[in-house]
């Protein structure tokens, strides 16, 4: 039996096949999936699982090197925008964090290797994660 946090598969499966730059977006209930993408879909109810929290078990599996989010969060859930930045801090240390509209964030996510979508309800509680390299 696998050890580590993260026991999705599917989510594993997805994390083992990345390389250098490739990204996974973790999203919020509403976050439009393209059906050209793989789609995880964890939302069991609203505010299940959450968001901070498939996040927190992700980044313990995952490195990270830049992450995408929607300028609009920090206006719209300005709260949920400082846990974010914390939890990033925790985890990841200093990385680059770049924000561009949530028109330009929906496009990007179409190019991610799979959309995990949370059962999160906080308004552009989505991040895309970019892959890094271990050495």
């Amino acid at each position: 039996m696998k050890k580590g946090r993260l026991l999705n598969s599917g989510i594993s499966s997805v994390i083992s096949r990345m390389g250098h730059t490739d990204h996974i977006t973790i999203g919020d209930a509403g976050l439009p999936i393209s059906d050209k993408v793989k789609r995880i879909d964890l939302a069991l109810e609203k505010g299940m699982p959450t968001f901070l929290g498939t996040l927190d078990v992700i980044l313990d599996e995952l490195k990270v090197e830049e992450v995408v989010i929607a300028k609009e969060i920090k206006s719209m859930s300005s709260e949920f925008h400082n846990e974010l930045l914390k939890l990033l801090e925790k985890k990841c240390g200093e990385i680059t964090i770049v924000e561009v509209t949530h028109e330009e964030f929906k496009e990007i996510t179409k190019e991610s290797k799979a959309v995990v979508r949370t059962g999160e309800c906080t308004p552009y509680a989505n991040i895309v994660l970019k892959s890094g390299v271990t050495f």
